[in-house]
């Protein structure tokens, strides 16, 4: 098993027993853990607001043809799915780098979620001004 793969394995398991993750390192200054901590909450805050996003287009926006509605709408449940999975792998991953005293790990993921956000906004936006009412 390649090292990338044997670290998402490792990551995985403390997913489901967070407890293991205390036989790493040292333990970090609290601060530390409770501010990766409220980071955790703030990405699961915005998984939870997309998915609500997502079914309001879905439940308010009859008007719109079936693709464009669910598309929209799986578009953002989608961006919630994996912004609330992210979240958790990267409170592991923070938590793993401060016990072992290395440097925060860094992703793409903001990007990525900027990015389909930013498309679902400009979607909605031409459905409002090409199908809204006259």
């Amino acid at each position: 098993m390649s090292e990338w793969a044997s670290e998402f394995v490792r990551n995985l398991r403390l997913w489901l027993s967070p407890g293991r993750i205390r036989e790493e390192g040292r333990t970090p200054d609290y601060r530390f853990s409770l501010a990766n901590e409220r980071t955790f909450l703030a990405w699961i805050r915005t998984a939870l607001a997309l998915i609500a996003g997502g079914f309001a287009v879905d439940q308010f926006l009859p008007e719109l043809r079936w693709g464009v509605r669910v598309g929209l709408s799986l578009a953002l449940i989608g961006a919630g799915v994996l912004c609330a999975l992210r979240g958790l792998n990267h409170w592991v991953r923070c938590e793993r780098a401060m016990r072992r005293g290395e440097d925060l790990p860094v992703s793409r993921f903001p990007t990525v979620l900027a990015l389909v956000v930013g498309a679902v906004s400009v979607t909605m936006a031409v459905v409002v001004v090409t199908w809204g009412p006259r």
